[in-house]
């Protein structure tokens, strides 16, 4: 006997069970508009696909209703494109719709989504951009030769960058064979030494459109190794090939102020570059003259000329004082030895005996006592003016 299953457990498996199956995946449905409600609070849109035997219930949340492009209306035959998936709450199946788009356009639609699938796993639209040259020699202008939109790139870009040159590659920009045409013509602008290519055309419908929508083109455009900038009918049109090129421009006109500088904020930007550069240069020299200056002033103070100087005046104050100081006291040993002089003047023997004394000598040795005399004794007498010898006849102290 089978096991017994809870309302909720029957509609999370048949949930589960739709939710994994790859053909309720990325349908698309077509059928017409029915009982279409919209809430005001959370801006889901709610409705019917009928094909007037069947009927399918529908629901788009906000987020892609807030992209589409026109007005659902009940009554209105649409394709609708999305997943079919289990309302578990209530056991409802329904389509979760993801887009929406009225039914003459859909085998358009569904083959633009799966080219685009295919480029983008590709990888043409993530590839990384290469970057516009700022100051471009030449522009390849890859466009039909008697458009409004090459006068426009030629006006635009010589009007702001005189400089720059215009090389045109004519190309058909609608038609069957336009995709072969504009493909051709961007080989032959990346083969031509340009610093950037803009592919473009003026406005028009989805149909004059179509072929910058081509595999062929597309590929062109991300074969390139040349920059492009991709143009391509007003600004509310986007292309695949705006999604392949480098950078994508509102216009033609748009496209060359991209490519361009504008001469007169060159003309601006190089008077404030000049006079930013004459400011720095003046507070530069400024400043080095003061750092001159104050080098000066420190080799002035420190210069070994002044030190020399310096050095040569102590030496001279030192001399001048030493030979002061030496002059003091050789007076005063000029003094001195005056002084010893006349000391020893005052006792000088000879001036004595010029007085009439005499010096008696006996074996050398002056006689000081006449104790130290005998008879006999051979004595030196000395007088102021000679010497004499004499033998000791007698002797006698004084009592």
């Amino acid at each position: 006997m089978n096991s017994i299953l809870s309302v909720s457990a029957i509609n999370t498996y048949i949930s589960f069970k739709l939710k994994n199956d790859s053909k309720l995946k990325g349908i698309a449905v077509s059928g017409e508009i029915s009982d279409l409600s919209i809430s005001h609070v959370s801006g889901h849109l709610y409705f019917t696909l009928t094909d007037g035997k069947s009927s399918l219930m529908a629901v788009m949340f906000a987020g892609s209703a807030s992209r589409l492009k026109f007005r659902p209306e009940s009554g209105l035959g649409v394709v609708a494109f999305g997943n079919i998936e289990v309302y578990e709450k209530n056991g409802v199946y329904q389509l979760i719709c993801t887009q929406l788009i009225p039914s003459g356009q859909g085998a358009e639609y569904v083959r633009l989504m799966q080219l685009r699938q295919e480029l983008s796993d590709l990888g043409v639209f993530s590839s990384p951009k290469k970057a516009i040259p700022k100051y471009p020699k030449k522009i390849a202008v890859v466009t039909s030769p008697v458009g409004a939109a090459i006068r426009d790139v030629i006006s635009v870009s010589k009007r702001r960058y005189p400089l720059v040159e215009i090389d045109l590659f004519p190309a058909l920009v609608q038609g069957t064979e336009a995709p072969a045409s504009i493909s051709a013509a961007l080989k032959k602008a990346d083969l031509s030494g340009a610093d950037v290519i803009i592919l473009t055309r003026g406005g028009g419908s989805s149909e004059d459109l179509s072929c910058f929508n081509t595999k062929e083109v597309v590929m062109a455009v991300y074969s390139c190794t040349t920059p492009v900038v991709s143009a391509v009918g007003h600004e509310i049109d986007y292309s695949f090939c705006d999604l392949a090129a480098d950078l994508r421009a509102p216009t033609p006109s748009g496209a060359a102020e991209l490519c361009t500088p504008d001469i007169n904020e060159m003309i601006t930007e190089i008077n404030y570059m000049r006079k930013s550069l004459k400011s720095i240069v003046m507070k530069k020299t400024a400043f080095a003259i003061s750092e001159v200056r104050s080098a000066a002033t420190l080799i002035s103070a420190y210069s070994p000329k002044k030190h020399v100087d310096s050095l040569v005046s102590q030496t001279n104050f030192y001399r001048a004082s030493l030979e002061s100081t030496m002059k003091k006291r050789l007076d005063q040993l000029t003094a001195s030895v005056s002084g010893y002089k006349m000391m020893l003047s005052s006792i000088d023997p000879m001036k004595v005996l010029s007085r009439g004394y005499a010096i008696v000598s006996k074996g050398g040795s002056v006689v000081t006592s006449v104790s130290e005399l005998r008879s006999g004794d051979v004595v030196q007498i000395t007088l102021k003016d000679g010497s004499a010898t004499a033998e000791i006849a007698d002797q006698s102290e004084d009592r």
